[in-house]
């Protein structure tokens, strides 16, 4: 057995099944036979499984145990380190080749015994299809018992760097339909995983040859043919693909994509920072870049004098990438951070193209800028590169420079806002109003958000200078009210 599979794991299974008839299947025998490390054990045993992962549990010592799913009788058992799993099945079929004919494909269908030693069995070719690097189904109805399979062929291939054969290829086409009958949740756990890959989008390539994107993202494949304006190179499809593009080689060379090496660090570890549902903030903006123009098509129209125009497109987006999210039942904190994103991500670029010289942007509108897009001010501010980037129509390079030396230091001020957060108020609301003899309300509401960015702005430093300004501002407000 590779040591390329944790040994601590190892030996609570052979300790706990000694004497069971138990055989290493699925990922492991795979990924030994391709010297690919190793943390997730599937094992079947000719036993009941409850039983088995119990046993292997008080063998490891400290690991949690429990049940996976009623109707197959599975049981996991985890290293409360989190290091390593083992899922433990009971034989399908009465057999071992029965069990390993009712799997994935092929490479999944490999067995070696929990003992050790060197004997494989393979009755279905497996390690032919390794050596060939190849993905084969290992029935004809594979797809037929488990349509997600058809989801799962794309994430194997873009994980191990295999291609379908052509039989299973035109399979999986042919079943891809039955996708609309599969969980959220199962479709969301296979399309995560593509997603995150450094090849998703030759896995979204691959998912459109076998036509499962009008499937499980219908909003992705309505932006085919959807016309864009004069700045723009491509249809709205073909644009979103290259923002995820450019997402992705954000995530890999910041400092590349920046232009900047004292930005990159603070960047590549907010991007690698964990989010929700088993995603890191990079792979989270990956489906900002995804969804940010899902609304285009929704609310694409034409003006009399022939311009192209998406009004509202981002605010609509983001209502539509949380319906997406929540159709494949992501959490509630990855729905509003992927929505955030949509919903204000041509906010930058809308400074860009306010009228200004080539001085820094006030400190207020930086100031109004990052209170708005909080929590995701750092990471939208990366969106906005991306899709600025992928826009390379009329007067491109120009517009491209524009934003880059707008997003430099706006995306400096963000890592600041997020570490530090805006400085902490000089009054609070209760004291301010007392001072003010004023009550509690909207009109005091007004005030202090104007104190907060006068107090970032640098416009006032002390509750003198702050006390003073607010009474300019009640006074002012007075005025105007009395006319």
């Amino acid at each position: 057995m590779s040591e390329t599979v944790p040994a601590e794991a190892l030996r609570a299974v052979r300790a706990a099944l000694a004497d069971t008839a138990a055989w290493l299947v699925g990922g492991a025998p795979r990924d030994r036979a391709l010297g690919r490390d190793t943390f997730d054990l599937d094992i079947v045993v000719d036993a009941p499984a409850e039983t088995a992962a119990r046993a292997i549990a008080r063998a490891a010592g400290s690991a949690a145990c429990f049940e996976l799913s009623e109707d197959f009788s599975g049981w996991r058992v985890l290293a409360r380190e989190g290091t390593w799993q083992v899922d433990v099945q009971p034989m399908r079929g009465g057999s071992l080749f029965a069990d390993l004919a009712l799997r994935d494909f092929t490479v999944d269908a490999i067995a070696e015994p929990v003992g050790g030693g060197e004997s494989i069995y393979d009755p279905l070719g497996g390690i032919a299809d390794l050596a060939a690097r190849r993905l084969r189904m290992a029935s004809p109805h594979a797809f037929a018992d488990d349509p997600l399979r058809v989801l799962r062929l794309v994430r194997l291939a873009l994980d191990l760097g295999f291609e379908p054969d052509p039989d299973t290829a035109h399979a999986a086409s042919v079943a891809a339909p039955e996708l609309r009958g599969v969980s959220g949740e199962r479709l969301f756990m296979e399309l995560r995983r593509i997603l995150a890959s450094p090849r998703a989008l030759d896995g979204l390539q691959l998912m459109d040859s076998l036509g499962i994107v009008a499937v499980v993202l219908g909003e992705l494949d309505a932006m085919r043919g959807v016309r864009q304006s004069r700045y723009h190179h491509r249809d709205v499809h073909g644009h979103t693909l290259e923002v995820l593009e450019h997402t992705i080689a954000l995530q890999a060379d910041p400092a590349g994509i920046l232009g900047s090496a004292e930005l990159a660090g603070p960047v590549a570890e907010l991007l690698s920072e964990p989010l929700a549902d088993e995603l890191t903030r990079g792979e989270a903006l990956r489906w900002g870049a995804l969804l940010h123009d899902a609304a285009k098509p929704l609310t694409g129209a034409v003006t009399p004098d022939g311009r192209v125009t998406f009004f509202d497109h981002d605010a609509r987006g983001a209502e539509l990438a949380r319906a997406v999210l929540e159709r494949l039942r992501a959490s509630e904190r990855l729905r509003a951070h992927v929505a955030a994103l949509v919903r204000h991500h041509l906010r930058l670029g809308f400074l860009v193209h306010e009228p200004r010289r080539t001085k820094p942007l006030p400190r207020r509108t930086v100031f109004d800028y990052l209170q708005a897009t909080s929590p995701v001010e750092v990471d939208v501010t990366l969106l906005s590169v991306a899709d600025r980037l992928a826009t390379r129509g009329d007067r491109a390079e120009e517009s491209i420079d524009a934003h880059m030396r707008l997003a430099r230091p706006m995306l400096a001020d963000a890592l600041r806002w997020r570490a530090e957060g805006p400085p902490p108020p000089l009054w609070r609301g209760d004291e301010l109003a007392r001072a003010l003899e004023i009550p509690t309300g909207p009109r005091l509401g007004e005030i202090l958000r104007e104190l907060a960015a006068a107090q970032y702005a640098g416009e006032v430093s002390t509750r003198e200078q702050a006390l003073a300004h607010a009474s300019d501002l009640l006074a002012a407000s007075s005025t105007l009210r009395g006319r």
